[in-house]
């Protein structure tokens, strides 16, 4: 009980829906520090995939799904680290809120991009291919203009951006990998709900950040096994 309690000590109170949660000076460095150790990996991990590759085809979906998960992570950290130590310029944090969130979107797409470009999917559902890239710039224009307006339509539209292309990846002739693919899902549905607990649960966002660690780790795992880990890129690695 003292511990449940001491743990409540690192966090503020919670605020109204139209107010943004002000973390403690505990979790904005615990924000930082969850995405920010994750950068070098991130962009190690895409190197490799790159190298991995075979064609151009797969060179260029590594470069689009590398530059994604590593945005992600780089941009989180930015605005986290601005938000703590620059709060008084609140309109550079502003800015740096719009891009975080912005880089949402596009990292959802970039993550979708290598099982779309390289696995064979039906004549209609090829068009996703690039639906998923207009989705993500949609969204990150309805950032622009209504960042913040209404975060219950803001995660409805991250959701639907997020479920959408899965449907197609059922789809699938070729199934090897649904099952990571679904298992980072639910990693990231059940990281929603610490995203939404801000002074409810102490380090909440910080929970939040690595709920998506570990499903976007699961995702690149399935992405480096199922799409790059061919046996002519074994030999690339033995040379």
């Amino acid at each position: 009980m003292k511990f449940v309690l001491c743990c409540f000590r690192f966090m503020n109170n919670r605020v109204p829906s139209s107010k943004r949660y002000q973390p403690t000076e505990y979790e904005h460095a615990a924000n930082c520090a969850t995405h920010g150790l994750w950068i070098i990996p991130s962009i190690l991990g895409s190197s490799l995939l790159y190298f991995l590759s075979d064609d151009q085809w797969e060179s260029i979906t590594a470069w689009m799904y590398g530059s994604g998960l590593s945005a992600l992570f780089v941009m989180s950290t930015m605005f986290h680290t601005v938000s703590w130590k620059k709060s008084h310029l609140q309109k550079v944090e502003q800015s740096f809120h719009m891009c975080d969130r912005m880089m949402i979107y596009f990292f959802i797409a970039a993550s979708y991009s290598p099982w779309l470009n390289l696995r064979e999917l039906g004549p209609w559902m090829a068009h996703m291919r690039w639906l998923v890239w207009i989705m993500a710039c949609a969204g990150s224009a309805y950032v622009f203009f209504y960042h913040e307006k209404n975060k219950i339509l803001d995660l409805l539209c991250y959701t639907i951006m997020s479920a959408v292309p899965a449907l197609v990846l059922l789809s699938m002739p070729n199934r090897e990998g649904v099952l990571e693919l679904t298992m980072g899902g639910i990693f990231y549905c059940l990281g929603v709900v610490f995203f939404k607990s801000d002074g409810l649960i102490p380090f909440a966002h910080a929970i939040w950040h690595v709920f998506v660690t570990v499903g976007a780790g699961i995702h690149y795992y399935a992405i480096w096994r199922y799409l790059y880990a061919t046996e002519s890129s074994h030999m690339k690695l033995s040379r």
